[in-house]
């Protein structure tokens, strides 16, 4: 079995306790890290490989950046998301897992900070846009590799309205808007399997809660941290899961991890 999570941590400097006893008690055999919010000659990387993890990252300072952690040993195949060399925001890391015997069969995994794109009537809505179709290029890309893919992280993406606390809230937000959904459907459409909706088709069921308004405590929150399968990776499902364990904390992230089970 292979256990892939990922984590919104909302600045590791911040989360790093809440982070290393999450990675002791759930002991994810990848975890995939966004909004690290710290450049890479900043990541603590002897924390992390003492508790048996190799670390990669591509970081910002104070603000955006992802990281990846693996127990087995892994290789980086893309520090950016290809389709646009101008674009300098640290949001995509790509890596193959080298699952050693008897299993043996190569993960490739990558985790994602999408753009949150608000407020909708300013530049940041249009470059969310398109970069989801760069996204969606590449991942129909991947898809010709016939590979095991895990494409892991913060989408800033609600998928339907049963993914949102209050719709009517949430109406102008870039996370809810039909071309951000439309973009969404279309990586499902070319072979991606939300993992979450594979095992629970309906329900109400977040993994992000700001920290205004007392949402964690009313429970008014959004599904916006996905895991998509490739086909390969989908028929290895054996259960997927939402932690909400880390919100609970002091001083927590805003999200809180979400898992798969592949029986790789």
């Amino acid at each position: 079995m292979l256990t892939i999570a990922s984590f919104n941590v909302n600045s590791l400097r911040v989360r790093m306790p809440h982070l290393t006893a999450w990675l002791k008690s759930a002991a994810p055999d990848v975890a995939l890290l966004q909004e690290i919010k710290c450049r890479d000659e900043e990541l603590p990387r002897m924390e992390f490989e003492a508790l048996g993890y190799q670390v990669s990252a591509v970081g910002q300072k104070a603000r955006h950046g992802v990281a990846l952690l693996s127990r087995a040993k892994h290789t980086i195949e893309q520090c950016t998301l290809p389709g646009d060399d101008t674009d300098d925001q640290a949001r995509y890391l790509e890596a193959v897992i080298h699952v050693p015997a008897p299993h043996g069969r190569p993960v490739r995994v990558a985790s994602i900070y999408l753009p949150n794109g608000n407020p909708i009537d300013t530049e940041k809505f249009p470059y969310k846009l398109r970069w989801m179709e760069r996204l969606n290029r590449h991942a129909r890309d991947l898809l010709a590799r016939e590979e095991i893919v895990v494409l892991g992280g913060d989408f800033n993406v609600c998928p339907t309205d049963e993914d949102v606390f209050d719709t009517v809230a949430m109406a102008d937000d870039a996370l809810c808007q039909s071309e951000t959904r439309r973009r969404w459907r279309e990586l499902c459409h070319i072979g991606y399997v939300d993992a979450l909706r594979a095992f629970y088709p309906s329900g109400r069921h977040y993994t992000f809660w700001d920290y205004q308004g007392a949402r964690w405590d009313r429970d008014e929150g959004l599904r916006i941290d996905h895991l998509m399968l490739s086909p390969q990776a989908a028929d290895l499902l054996d259960a997927v899961g939402i932690d909400r364990e880390p919100r609970k904390l002091d001083r927590p992230s805003d999200h809180t991890p979400v898992w798969v089970r592949l029986a790789a």
